[in-house]
């Protein structure tokens, strides 16, 4: 007797619903800078550019992953960028890496590395470009911020310091920001020496009343605790000892003459005797360029800088004087913002190309490149085949004329001419379109200006 076939049923495992996946969004402390404030961006990147070119600076790009070492020997094993800010990890083969959380660093391990010591001194160099530091964000300041510089190197004269001061606050009031320059020396190793020991001696019977991190500065780096932002601390040592009294003769003469040339001209400055800045690496002369009327706001530094006569040789280089500062783009931008200064907008295109049908899509995309290549600023829009939809985005955008392509003008070989302010259209040749349009756009240029707009 044949044995029954066991039929089995397979039952389907129940379908689940995908749950929709979350948007992905941007880091925090990270800051898309969108078009719509790329103006304010270009507008300080030109007056960036034309102040190397008037001084002589020379453009510089250090990569933005350098060895760690490079940071913690420059900028300072006890500092807050060192301990608490930098973005440091180990790569695939084992190297201690970090990105970079300031510019001088290396720009003085390129000046050595590429034998800059041979070329002229000083060698003076700008940079422009992204800093990482993992710190608290708040306005104008991210975990990723932008930031433009200039750097002296291999001059050791006062004068070198006052320029570079000069330099910044002309560049500010430039761009129309009222700015005020706070100014000190940190002298030399020799004579903090001293005055570290008096500073120690005045905050010993007072540790108490100090937040734990300039507990720990007291051991380490004394001179940190004037920079110390804790208003408990601030307060403290209003009393202290000042540096600036303790100077050694040559950096005593140093500061006095960098004095003596800035009253020369019309920079405005105060003495401030506790700004040491947060780098290990700056010797005599410190200064930072505050918006005028906030200079007790630590969040109205715009940027800052000063000398630093040893960083070379302590990076393996020979000893080398130099001078340079530093300044954020993003906190810039939000007070040309706040202060709704006029800057320019991109030029308005000279012309807008329409077009219907295929064939004049193609015949259109032609005659964009050939206008484009003879340095006539022209717009179109592809994506669009309506003329009146065409003819809209043509009038918002600002422009003079429109040129017109169908089937019609295909066939013939010639171009309407539209003026998008009267409205009245012209028939050319295709092959003298460009010649008709110059003369056009010449007779209204004397009326055209440039459009300007608040900085975003």
């Amino acid at each position: 007797m044949p044995r029954k076939k066991t039929i089995k049923t397979v039952v389907s495992p129940k379908k689940t619903e995908e749950k929709p996946k979350k948007p992905i969004q941007l880091l925090r402390g990270m800051k898309d800078t969108l078009p719509e404030i790329q103006d304010v961006w270009d507008y300080v990147r030109n007056e960036v550019e034309g102040l190397a070119q008037d001084y002589s600076y020379s453009r510089i790009d250090t990569p933005v992953l350098e060895e760690t070492n490079l940071f913690t020997r420059s900028v300072g094993e006890n500092t807050d960028i060192v301990e608490k800010e930098m973005f440091s990890f180990i790569d695939k083969g084992g190297d201690h890496v970090s990105l970079r959380p300031e510019g001088t660093a290396g720009i003085a391990r390129a000046y050595i590395e590429h034998g800059m010591l041979n070329q002229p001194q000083p060698v003076r160099l700008y940079y422009w470009g992204p800093f990482f530091r993992y710190d608290r964000p708040q306005a104008g300041r991210y975990r990723q911020f932008h930031q433009f510089g200039f750097e002296a190197i291999g001059d050791a004269q006062p004068i070198i310091d006052a320029q570079l001061i000069v330099m910044c606050f002309s560049l500010y009031r430039k761009i129309g920001l009222p700015v005020i320059i706070q100014i000190n020396s940190v002298g030399c190793k020799n004579c903090r020496k001293e005055y570290e020991q008096l500073l120690i001696d005045y905050l010993t019977p007072r540790k108490k009343f100090l937040c734990e991190d300039c507990k720990r500065r007291m051991q380490k780096n004394s001179l940190r605790i004037l920079d110390c932002k804790n208003p408990e601390c601030r307060e403290l040592i209003q009393d202290a000892p000042q540096l600036v009294d303790h100077l050694d003769e040559e950096c005593k003469n140093h500061f006095v003459k960098v004095l003596e040339y800035l009253d020369e001209t019309e920079v405005a400055y105060n003495l401030n005797p506790y700004l040491v800045r947060g780098l290990d690496y700056y010797t005599k002369t410190t200064f930072e360029i505050y918006l005028e009327g906030k200079e007790n706001d630590s969040q109205a530094v715009l940027g800052g800088g000063g000398r630093y006569d040893d960083l070379i040789e302590l990076l393996g280089g020979r000893p080398t004087p130099a001078c340079g500062f530093a300044s954020g783009i993003e906190r810039l931008a939000l007070s040309i913002r706040e202060k709704e200064i006029i800057v320019p907008t991109a030029p308005k295109p000279d012309v807008f190309i329409a077009q219907l049908g295929e064939s004049a899509k193609k015949k259109a995309l032609k005659l964009v490149e050939e206008l484009r290549q003879k340095k006539m600023k022209v717009s179109c829009n592809f994506s669009k085949d309506g003329l009146k939809n065409q003819l809209s985005l043509a009038s918002r955008l600002g422009v003079k004329f429109s040129l017109i392509l169908g089937q019609k003008e295909i066939l013939d070989r010639t171009v309407l001419i539209r003026d998008m302010e009267s409205g009245s259209q012209e028939v050319v040749d295709f092959n003298r379109v460009y010649d008709e349009l110059k003369k056009k756009i010449e007779k209204i240029q004397p009326i055209i200006q440039n459009n300007h707009r608040i900085g975003g």
